[in-house]
């Protein structure tokens, strides 16, 4: 297929994972992990959305809250695989060292998940929704009540989003301390790059990719951004309408049941919000809309070195079907 051809049809998307980088296109997700022996492990696997399963799911808005929880699972799995491939290659290694054998170019498997790793991704993805609606969603609305902001909508949600949008940047922030974090941050930035180079129709090469930037305006960080901000008028919207329909100010946690069940509008609007800046990234009214999401992205990317690069390249390469693998790993 012809690489203009390609950038312009076929939506790229992708995420940093434990010393490596996940790639995705419709139809096929493609995981570059950079091994303890310096060998880059791949694991290629055939995925279709829902969306493109059942077309009344691709319909705008629904599609973007579909997207938004698959996207939650195929993230947690490709996680799993880096650690997977850390911490086999960590014990091949010291098994071989004392044997005086090496892994340098051996094809190499990594464990197939099986009913217990099944269940501790689940609880993973459990932990980490709970934690997230908790942190993110019901202490804000907390502090909002704790002020006495209830009665004005419009006072409440500023607030709770002022909150929360505040507990987004200190997190990010917090963890962007954390070495290991500044090396997933550092792949993050290494994807950003690669998906430009694509995009620019230029060669797929580390020293291309070298000169693009960091920032994407269609990354999951802006993403995150636009729907806390969205949110903000969305509720209020509704606190308002739910005082005229029921003729009482809703208690905390009627509040907390209403926005809870908005998520999946919001995230769908933020989704066709996000995949409009990507398409209209030069106009000017955009560059300014998109700024702040830019700006959060330099927390949560770092420059890569080349080797981070090219882990980036060869995952874009071979979900494009570029690139022929010396390391395979199928689920």
């Amino acid at each position: 297929m012809d690489r203009e051809q390609l950038t312009e049809d076929l939506p790229v998307g992708g995420q940093a994972v434990i010393e490596g980088v996940m790639m995705r296109v419709p139809g096929k997700i493609v995981t570059a992990v950079r091994a303890s022996d310096q060998e880059i492990v791949l694991r290629e696997e055939e995925y279709d959305s829902l969306s493109r399963r059942y077309r009344i799911l691709n319909l705008p808005i629904l599609r973007g809250a579909v997207s938004f929880f698959e996207m939650m699972i195929i993230g947690l799995k490709a996680l799993n695989f880096s650690a997977d491939v850390a911490m086999q290659y960590s014990e091949e290694e010291q098994g071989n060292a004392a044997a005086g054998e090496s892994l340098v170019g051996r094809e190499t498997g990594v464990r197939e998940n099986g009913w217990k790793e099944q269940a501790a991704l689940g609880a993973t993805l459990v932990f980490s929704l709970g934690l997230g609606i908790g942190l993110f969603f019901f202490l804000p609305l907390l502090v909002a009540q704790f002020l006495g902001l209830q009665q004005n909508a419009l006072e409440f949600n500023l607030v709770a989003g002022a909150v929360r949008t505040t507990l987004l940047v200190l997190y990010m922030w917090t963890i962007s301390q954390w070495r290991e974090i500044q090396r997933v941050f550092q792949y993050h930035g290494a994807e950003h790059k690669s998906i430009f180079t694509l995009e620019a129709g230029a060669e797929l090469t580390v020293a291309a990719a070298r000169g693009f930037g960091r920032l994407h305006p269609r990354c999951g960080t802006s993403f995150m951004l636009i729907v806390v901000l969205f949110a903000i008028a969305v509720f209020a919207c509704v606190d308002s309408l739910f005082v005229v329909v029921f003729g009482h100010t809703q208690s905390l946690f009627e509040r907390f049941a209403t926005h809870f069940s908005l998520l999946p509008f919001i995230a769908g609007i933020s989704f066709e919000l996000l995949k409009i800046s990507g398409k209209k990234r030069n106009h000017p009214l955009t560059r300014v809309l998109i700024a702040p999401g830019l700006w959060l992205q330099r927390i949560t990317t770092r420059e890569p070195d080349d080797d981070q690069l090219e882990v980036a390249l060869v995952a874009l390469r071979c979900v494009l079907g570029e690139e022929a693998k010396a390391v395979q790993v199928i689920d």
